[in-house]
């Protein structure tokens, strides 16, 4: 294996130079992406109706083909989905990545072209380990196994030469060879459509494995590594996997959960964040830190709107030579897949210009605004980390909902926390919560000063595995589903209470 570690390391580096050129000249690769997309959709049904044609330039672009979110262009993808092509994207389109909503129960349907998956997803899963490799010489990691977390790998047939499953579903039946081969679980296991059997199955087939990297969601990750323990016996994960280097995360913000992962893995290892979607392969963090690089080569053109601008009537946008530093933005994409000025639905702020490196902030949709206080999943996931080190405890998961004005109380929030490491005092980590919160956030410090608009923020501590069973009871266990953390109505958090209640 040293030899496939040696040849994969020389393989992988050789994008080094490609993505440093990319860093330093953002605006002139974007403006190339833009020009190439433009190219293919003049090809397409909507780059016909749109006047693709007149269109030259990036404002006219703007000018021209208005926002779209999945509802307004869900009709273009149905009817590739009945097999009509050159809809959207002028190449063939076989694959849709189906991606649970986080609000509702209904399923998002993604084209993933060819250009797509080599160009953006694959090349983004190749450019985090290139940059690994580049700053850890000694780097082992396809000296072992690679352990992939997903979702539910299973294949849905929409015609016979249609098809759709969650994007890692996609991603494994067209991986190359070599990927498979590094690759653990093994294929049966790995398409196994229900979450629990192949969760049990992961954990007996993988605790034999000389596993040197993982990749998952952080939520799910956990559970594996609990299961792993459990079934082993061992007291920490490097006992089970000596070679364990690299941990590769995405979907949920790690902060909360880096705790428990350095309790569990029971040694050193690297950490690296993704910024990855059904839509499309973001960025990745290309060194230590926190902040991730915005990926301008991988066939997405960007679009930002500020979150200030974001719910009035056509708001502008601004493409990356236009981006402020420390402003929040809502993120629009156009892609290699036929996805045209489409809101993500993610909120992100720039930290650096060369590169373009950036945080995620949270969801277009995932706030609290119900007494003008603009509570951002930010704020909370920063405050919920700073008051686990405070008091002493730990966090597993968290939702958080406003509690109306009523005629004889004010208005407040209401969070459900379980915890795997509850505090000693409770009232005392709602007070430090509440503080934290008015550290990070002036509006929400504004309307707390003398309980003016609101009062201190309630928490219930819910049993352990209550989240789980909501995420079961909605049939999304596994991949990329998550909690939403903040929700500016009560139906989320009241049917978690609910299971919480009948406990």
């Amino acid at each position: 294996m040293s030899f496939v570690n040696s040849f994969m390391a020389w393989n992988l580096k050789k994008r080094i130079s490609t993505m440093e050129y990319a860093f330093n000249n953002g605006a002139e690769v974007q403006l190339d992406t833009f020009n190439a997309l433009l190219k293919e959709g003049r090809k397409t049904v909507f780059g016909k109706e749109f006047n693709f044609d007149i269109i030259q330039t990036i404002p006219q672009y703007m000018e021209t083909v208005p926002l779209f979110t999945y509802d307004r262009i869900k009709p273009y993808i149905q009817r590739m989905m009945s097999g009509e092509q050159c809809v959207l994207w002028s190449g063939d389109i076989n694959w849709f990545a189906k991606s649970s909503g986080t609000t509702s129960d209904k399923s998002k349907f993604i084209p993933v072209s060819y250009d797509a998956l080599e160009y953006c997803q694959f090349r983004g899963s190749r450019d985090v380990l290139a940059w690994y490799y580049y700053h850890n010489a000694d780097a082992k990691v396809f000296q072992g196994k690679g352990l992939m977390i997903g979702g539910s790998h299973q294949v849905n047939t929409l015609s016979e030469n249609s098809f759709y499953g969650d994007l890692s579903a996609v991603m494994m039946n067209n991986m190359p060879f070599i990927a498979n081969f590094l690759a653990t679980p093994s294929l049966d296991i790995a398409l196994l459509p229900e979450w629990e059997i192949k969760m049990a199955k992961m954990i007996e087939s993988t605790s034999k494995e000389n596993v040197t990297n993982i990749s998952g969601v952080p939520s799910w990750t956990v559970l594996l590594l609990r299961g792993i323990l459990e079934k082993t016996g061992a007291s920490c994960i490097k006992e089970v996997w000596p070679n364990l280097e690299l941990y590769v995360h995405g979907g949920v913000s790690f902060r909360p959960y880096k705790k428990q992962f350095e309790q569990l893995i029971g040694g050193d290892i690297a950490y690296r964040e993704t910024y990855n979607a059904s839509e499309g392969f973001i960025g990745v963090q290309d060194k230590d830190g926190e902040d991730m690089t915005l990926m301008l080569d991988y066939g997405i053109f960007y679009e930002f709107i500020p979150m200030s601008d974001f719910h009035t009537q056509n708001p502008r946008t601004y493409w990356i030579d236009e981006v402020e530093l420390n402003t929040e933005y809502a993120v629009i994409i156009s892609t290699n897949a036929g996805l045209w000025r489409y809101s993500l639905g993610d909120t992100i702020s720039f930290t650096s210009k060369n590169p373009f490196r950036f945080k995620i902030t949270g969801r277009t949709s995932s706030f609290i605004n119900a007494f003008g206080e603009e509570l951002m999943v930010g704020n909370a996931e920063e405050a919920i980390v700073e008051a686990q080190k405070i008091c002493d405890c730990e966090v597993s998961e968290f939702t958080a909902a406003p509690v109306y004005l009523e005629e004889k109380n004010k208005g407040r929030h209401q969070w459900v926390i379980e915890f795997t490491s509850p505090p000693k005092s409770l009232s005392q980590f709602e007070e430090v919560l509440d503080q934290e919160l008015q550290k990070r956030n002036s509006d929400y410090e504004a309307k707390r000063k003398g309980n003016l608009a609101l009062e201190r923020l309630e928490i219930v501590s819910c049993s352990k595995g209550t989240f789980y069973k909501w995420l079961k009871s909605k049939k999304k266990l596994g991949g990329q589903n998550k909690i939403p953390k903040l929700c500016n109505d009560r139906k989320i958090l009241e049917e978690i209470l609910q299971i919480h209640r009948n406990e």
